[in-house]
């Protein structure tokens, strides 16, 4: 997606005039906005492109367009207020930070400029509203494998799905059909990053063994498929949607798990399920994808899926 910037793009875009000297080889956040997009973005999806130049928007609005150098660190606290009175959360705040601390950091770079990033060390607020996400219960999660089984619809192979692999939301949801060897030796989802959903993390691309529930959802998904897609209802125009299925299929696990359990608790429950089997951490942290523990984790390719599967079939023994 090439984007060229220009001040009618942007709304909200001012640019504030009367920077001196030691700002001239700074390009401005529009510029920078630019340079990341441009090297960035290729092979991004559509929410890379939209929280970028939202968070432009933003910034502009409340600071002006400035050379990258020019911003303070009071200039950044300033805007951390001005989006808590928007009524984000602290999470939300975080996120937009993480963007243009990654734009200024690109400039600072790419300009070879000797200048600090203002946004880089800003103090956030504790949300107090936000609260630990809690395992479900393994009792729940057979009832919740039983009525999906009973229901049999694309929303309810999404929730097996992640029952028994641990799966992240949006990686379920951005899975290729081709991702699914139900009818492997060992059958396995193949998670790796596709041009409509990327990966939280290089941690995050693995293999994990297909087992109960979320074996049979796999064969479901491939014998019902007709798209490239495995839930295409939420693939749309080359971008995943996991915010929508988030939504829905947290309103329908309401009436199946206790109170503060949602889809993301499911990678909470594996990690417990597997600790009550005795599963290495190691192990653990390869099947779901878990950032490693020590540079020496690092090193080799990783345990073999038929080991991976040998503690995987434990849980649904």
């Amino acid at each position: 997606m090439g984007v060229r910037l220009q001040k009618m793009d942007i709304p909200h875009l001012t640019v504030v005039p009367g920077w001196g000297d030691q700002h001239r080889d700074a390009p401005l956040l529009s510029e920078a906005v630019e340079l990341y997009v441009r090297l960035k973005g290729s092979n991004k999806g559509k929410i890379f492109h939209r929280s970028t130049m939202r968070m432009l928007e933003n910034v502009t609005e409340v600071l002006g367009d400035r050379p990258v150098s020019a911003y303070a660190s009071d200039d950044a606290g300033r805007f951390r207020d001005w989006l808590l009175t928007k009524g984000l959360t602290t999470v939300s705040v975080k996120r937009v930070f993480a963007i243009t601390r990654s734009v200024i950091n690109l400039a600072i770079s790419e300009h070879g400029l000797d200048c600090g990033n203002a946004f880089a060390r800003v103090f956030m607020p504790e949300d107090g509203e936000r609260r630990r996400r809690q395992p479900i219960p393994l009792r729940n999660i057979l009832d919740l494998q039983a009525s999906c089984r009973e229901i049999d619809d694309d929303l309810r192979w999404l929730l097996a799905l992640i029952s028994d692999t641990g799966l992240r939301l949006a990686e379920a949801a951005g899975l290729a059909t081709a991702d699914l060897h139900a009818d492997a030796e060992v059958p396995y989802v193949d998670v790796r990053p596709h041009p409509w959903r990327p990966l939280k993390t290089d941690s995050s691309t693995r293999t994990i063994p297909l087992v109960g529930a979320s074996l049979w959802a796999a064969q479901r998904i491939v014998e019902a498929s007709t798209a490239p897609y495995a839930f295409p209802r939420y693939v749309d125009g080359g971008d995943c949607n996991a915010n929508s299925a988030s939504a829905t299929l947290n309103k329908w696990l309401k009436a199946y798990v206790p109170d503060g359990c949602v889809v993301h608790s499911f990678r909470h429950s594996l990690r417990d399920r597997l600790r009550a089997v005795e599963c290495p951490s190691e192990i653990v942290d390869q099947i779901g994808g878990w950032a490693r523990g020590s540079v020496g984790q690092g090193y080799g390719n990783g345990f073999p899926l038929d080991v991976q599967h040998r503690w995987m079939r434990m849980l649904v023994a």
